[in-house]
């Protein structure tokens, strides 16, 4: 049966006893669940023409985010955006609740005074020795006398003498909560920081998508004020002043999107930084100026164990459900309780603070569990399968780490590369169009080869802005992946700590 100590148990009580050990299992951080290094490919090729040497993680966002505006934002959301509140609540409530389990290693020591007044009825048949009753003072009250009795005293109870290190794993448990919401909030700053940034870069991309469809806009409608004049004087055909009409009505349709789509950033702007965009704002930095555009150092995938917080976490997390398997061994062995007291008890007042009034108390309790019938073996068994779970999901943040970096790093060296082939096509387009254009003014081609000119001129444009808008959102991507971002200034190498404070 579980509740007999069997000499192996019994030398662990003893050994424990004398050298007030938890039974915590050791914690060793367990094996990469990844590549050691990140993937090789022409896909993974240096993008940018320079390196930064401060690593992502070390670098703070107002020396990553250059643009004035953008640093506004920011330093208004990490002040106003609510789920960034709640996280800071979050965690002085774990620190809260770690408190009032690291408190109960040491006994709650209080006063008491009491009095008590009592009257026997006259049915009660209650004597009083000759001693007693000749001390006692009272008045009459039917046919006995009112009781008197004073007390005074300090001690505390229950207090648990912690012999096999169950209140001292509680507390680590929650001590390693504690860490794990800190760096839970870090993780969260990460992310509306990255948020701020990703949604302020695609206003700017709208707002220059709406920029040049107003441009090729007011081109059209000039070309349909000239063709609409042509026709009406016969110099120009139906089928032409229609092909310009669909270029017009197309550009006219892609503005209402693009005044759509910078309204919507602009609330989505709003809900991150969770106040009304303020009218005092600096103005925006050109489009493509809000970051350096450096490489960020990537390191080795097991950098990412001490710099990514949602690692961290995870990680804590894992460490507190190995403290609670230390208490849920200590619960198959005895518990040693002590209640203790030491005051003054008088059945006088005016005598309740002499010499004679002194008095005290202790009480010893010993529980020992002998039949359960499973209850520890359970929650032993529930305490491992959680501490194999949060194993799991430390894992799993580990490769999604780890996925989100490989990516961001394809990325960072591909959109280089198309974003400058868009740059040429661009630059190759609107020669064909001003050529094409010149053509049909000579009246050597029809329009239409204008019109597939133009059309092709304004698809690289917008396509060269998405590309440009992605490749600025990557590098975004980079640095938060690599853990940037928690820091506003860089820290000085060799001082870097991305983890939080453990608390006292």
């Amino acid at each position: 049966m579980n509740g007999f100590l069997s000499p192996r148990r019994a030398g662990l009580l003893a050994l424990a006893a004398l050298s007030g050990c938890t039974m915590i299992p050791d914690y060793k951080r367990p094996a990469l669940p990844v590549a050691s290094a990140w993937p090789q490919g022409a896909a993974y090729h240096a993008a940018a023409s320079g390196q930064i040497g401060t690593a992502a993680s070390d670098l703070g966002w107002r020396d990553f985010f250059v643009d004035k505006r953008l640093q506004a934002l920011i330093a208004l959301a990490v002040r106003e955006n609510r789920d960034l509140r709640s996280a800071a609540y979050a965690v002085v409530q774990a620190q809260g609740q770690y408190r009032v389990q690291h408190a109960s290693l040491f006994p709650q020591i209080g006063s008491t005074g009491t009095a008590l007044y009592q009257a026997p009825s006259s049915h009660a048949g209650l004597s009083f020795a000759p001693g007693l009753d000749a001390g006692r003072s009272g008045q009459p009250y039917g046919d006995g006398r009112v009781f008197k009795f004073y007390q005074a005293g300090i001690g505390f109870s229950s207090y648990e003498i912690d012999l096999f290190g169950r209140i001292r794993s509680l507390s680590r448990e929650a001590a390693d909560q504690v860490l794990s919401q800190a760096a839970s909030e870090r993780s969260l700053l990460i992310s509306v920081i990255s948020q701020v940034a990703t949604t302020y870069v695609a206003w700017l991309a709208d707002s220059e998508q709406m920029k040049v469809t107003v441009q090729t806009l007011a081109s059209q409608k000039e070309t349909l004020r000239l063709t609409q004049a042509g026709f009406d004087h016969g110099e120009a055909n139906q089928l032409t002043l229609r092909q310009v009409e669909t270029q017009v009505e197309q550009a006219a349709a892609n503005l209402a999107q693009y005044q759509r789509q910078v309204a919507q950033d602009e609330n989505e702007l709003a809900l991150l930084v969770g106040a009304p965009l303020p009218a005092n704002l600096p103005a925006p930095a050109p489009f493509g100026q809000q970051t350096i555009l450096a490489d960020l150092p990537a390191g080795l995938p097991s950098d990412l164990l001490d710099r990514r917080p949602d690692i961290q976490s995870a990680e804590f997390s894992l460490k507190s459900a190995n403290d609670d398997i230390g208490a849920a061994r200590a619960a198959f062995f005895p518990r040693l309780t002590l209640t203790a007291s030491d005051g003054v008890s008088s059945l006088q007042f005016r005598n309740l603070f002499s010499q004679g009034a002194t008095t005290f108390g202790i009480n010893p309790q010993i529980q020992i569990p002998l039949l359960t019938w499973g209850q520890n073996e359970g929650t032993l068994q529930a305490s491992k399968a959680l501490r194999d779970q949060r194993l799991a999901a430390y894992e799993k943040a580990i490769q999604t780490a780890f996925h989100e970096v490989s990516d961001a790093l394809t990325a960072r060296a591909t959109y280089l590369d198309q974003a400058r082939q868009l740059d040429a096509l661009v630059a190759s387009s609107a020669d064909a169009y001003r050529l094409a254009r010149m053509r049909f003014d000579a009246g050597v081609d029809s329009y239409l080869n204008t019109l597939d000119a133009q059309r092709t001129l304004y698809g690289a444009q917008q396509s060269r802005i998405s590309v440009h808008e992605a490749r600025y959102q990557n590098l975004i991507t980079v640095y938060r992946a690599l853990g940037g971002g928690w820091a506003e200034r860089t820290v000085p190498s060799g001082r870097a700590d991305t983890g939080p404070v453990k608390p006292g």
